[in-house]
Parts: structure tokens; sequence; C-alpha cells
């Protein structure tokens, strides 16, 4: 199907709330629930009376060498099988896209192919939706309800926002098929030096409307509360829902004027004693590979990191992985090889008694390929983020 090419805006989201779940037995693991709430009827099934259950993910990837965590989807009737990038860092789910397609990374047979009936129109909340805090730029209501996403990359997609059938498993069993919202895309720009993801899209995980997780809710299909443990080696598994959340876990408030998952205010500790820095504010997001922070806290950090290494078997070394690397006297075989010379980075949030976010040095380094440690903690600001602080899937 052809569909009319045309540019509209969203604001940009990086490639990922209302409350945040830490658990000090659950390393990698991440929980959020948003407030948002609907009172409409819905005309979904559900199991039983109220919410129907949750839906688990198995999740495949890694930080390093992939860069990337994914899930599988099956979209649409006669069904058919995408894998996405998993992002809590983006509202909009959006899939490559045979309309026909410019830039898209998989091959034609491995597109996702809309109908013509399926176009949302400008009229439909769910366009606002998608294009929140701004208004979409039709001419008329009828027209297709166009999007655009600008990454910090300097990377974007281009498309046209569309509903179709949505094949999910619950945990109690029960398989439906609700209709959701997402992106098809058609125009994509990836810019190098890396090749991009093998994945056919991204799902969009935010804590926006126009977000799988909260259509979901909407729907009363599942509770509004995403969850994600990723393996330090590979893959993990993805809950939505609120059937997987550990017990022994502590709950704290985030922002609600953020469309991300923005955190309350943090004092940063190294190695348990304080660093000087306080009022930190950091975004979850599983869509970006490594941790950012702004270049004040960034050049902090990395002051506290060299002066703990003195005296230590270190030496920096040059490696295309990331920017700072250290060598040792033979090369590391895995990030417990060099740990113990690196101390915890700990987040501890100051309007929420007892919930802290500890950091050890296996959620912050990686060792490459050549044997090296390298810290996945890169300059925020340098990338084109500006003041943002951003925890990644390395954690």
């Amino acid at each position: 199907m052809d569909v009319k090419k045309r540019k509209a805006t969203v604001p940009w989201m990086m490639m990922v709330m209302f409350f945040l779940v830490f658990s000090a037995n659950f390393p990698g693991c991440f929980s959020a629930a948003s407030q948002q709430s609907n009172k409409k009827k819905s005309t979904h099934p559900k199991a039983g009376n109220g919410f129907g259950s949750s839906v688990l993910f198995p999740v495949t990837g890694n930080v390093y060498p992939l860069g990337y965590y994914s899930i599988s989807l099956t979209i649409g009737h006669p069904p058919k099988v995408f894998e996405f990038d998993i992002d809590t860092g983006s509202d909009l789910t959006w899939v490559q896209c045979d309309a026909p397609c410019t830039g898209c990374t998989k091959p034609v047979d491995q597109l996702y192919k809309p109908e013509k009936h399926i176009l949302v129109r400008c009229e439909h909340p769910s366009c606002g939706a998608v294009h929140y805090p701004e208004s979409p730029r039709c001419e008329t209501p009828d027209d297709q309800c166009d999007f655009e996403v600008d990454y910090v990359d300097h990377g974007s997609v281009l498309g046209v926002v569309v509903t179709d059938f949505f094949s999910l498993r619950l945990m109690n069993g029960s398989l439906i098929r609700p209709h959701l919202t997402f992106g098809c895309a058609y125009d994509l720009k990836i810019p190098g030096p890396y090749p991009p993801p093998s994945t056919a899209g991204v799902l969009g995980l935010g804590n926006g409307k126009a977000s799988i997780l909260s259509q979901l809710q909407s729907f009363d299909l599942t509770r509004n509360i995403l969850g994600h443990c990723l393996s330090g080696k590979d893959g993990g598994f993805l809950f939505l829902g609120d059937d997987l959340i550990p017990s022994g876990i502590g709950w704290m408030p985030m922002s609600a004027d953020s469309k991300h998952y923005l955190s309350s205010p943090a004092e940063l500790l190294y190695g348990g004693k304080p660093t000087g820095i306080k009022d930190l504010k950091v975004v979850f997001d599983s869509g970006s590979s490594y941790t950012y922070f702004c270049f004040q806290v960034y050049e902090a950090v990395l002051d506290l990191l060299r002066r703990g290494l003195k005296g230590k078997p270190l030496d920096t070394v040059r490696d295309k992985a990331l920017p700072i690397c250290w060598k040792g006297m033979k090369p590391f075989k895995s990030v417990h090889d060099v740990k113990s010379y690196f101390s915890t980075l700990t987040l501890s949030f100051t309007n929420t008694r007892n919930i802290q976010l500890q950091l050890q040095p296996e959620a912050y380094l990686i060792v490459t390929e050549h044997g090296n440690a390298c810290l996945g903690i890169l300059n925020g600001t340098e990338a084109g983020l500006e003041d943002f602080n951003i925890i990644g899937g390395l954690k």
C-alpha cells in the first residue's frame, strides 16, 4: 500500500517513571509503574474481572558487542513475527514498513505490509497521543497521522501511524489480540559509523499515552507496570503487568512532569563515600546501551576512578570500543577479572528513605574482544544530551 509521504514531527526521544523498583536480590532488574488511569470500558477480552494478567517476553541481546536488547512480537492478520529493540526512553513503537520503504535495513519480505484501512487519522485521539505535548500538523481532520522521530545521534525515522492486531500470550494462559497503535516507518536515516541493529523496529515502553504499556493498561488488559531483568552476559526477560514483581522491594516516586522515567534527586557516592555531587536526576533508558552523565558529573566520576586506580596494575590503553579503557598484565577474560580494582557507584535518593541504586563495577564496565576493561559511562554533554543523565542498559 502506498501512503502519502509527508512530514510531521514529534519531540526527539533517545533510544528505555512514576515509580521505580530496586531489589538487592535482583541485580540488573528494573521495574516501573505509571499513575495514568482510564475509566472507559474496554471492548477487549480479559481474564476474569478487572485486569487480565501479565505478559512475559524472553529478551535476547547484550550491551557488548551487540549494543541492544530485543524481543519478538507478532503483529497483523495473518500474524507475522518482528524483532524489536526494547526502549524505555521513547513512547512510540514502530516497525520497518513496506509502504514502500527508503533506508530500511530488512529485506522486503521481512517488512510489515500495511493495509489502507488500518491508517490512523489526524482526528483520532491516538494521533494526539503520539504527538503530545504538541498537536498533529494536518490540513484536514481526515488526513493520515504522520510521525517523525529524531534521535540524538542524528538518525531519524519517518512514517505513518497505524493500528493492527498484536498477538499476546498472557501468563494465565489466555491469548489476547488487542488492536494497538504503532508507527509504520517508511523512511529511515541511519548515521555511521556503526551498523544499525538487526531488529525490525523499536518497542516504545516510555511513560506517554502512545506507549504499548499505556495502551494495554487503558484496555484493562494489564496493570501499568513494566519490568526487565537483563543478564550481565546475554538476554533476560521483560514483563508487562504486576504478576512478577519481586518481593523485598522499595518503591520510589518519580517525576510526574516528564514523559521519561525521571528520578527524584540523588546524591552520588563512590565506595560508599560522598563525592560532593548532589541533586542529581537520572533518566532510566533501556534503549541506551551505556550510561551518560553530563560533563561536570562525568569528569568528577573519571577523577574518582583514576584516583582509586593509583598503584593498581592497570594502564590506560586505546580501544575502539569505548573512549576510556585499561589493560592489565594479561588480557581480561571477563569483568570479574578486573572488578576488584574498582568500587561501587551509588545513587542515594534523597527524597525517599533507604532507597539506593548501586552500580557495582560489573554494571559500568565491559571487557572488549581485545581483553581490555572499558568504562561504560560516557560524556552525555559531548553526545548532545545537554544536562541529561541517563542510566542505560549496561546497569
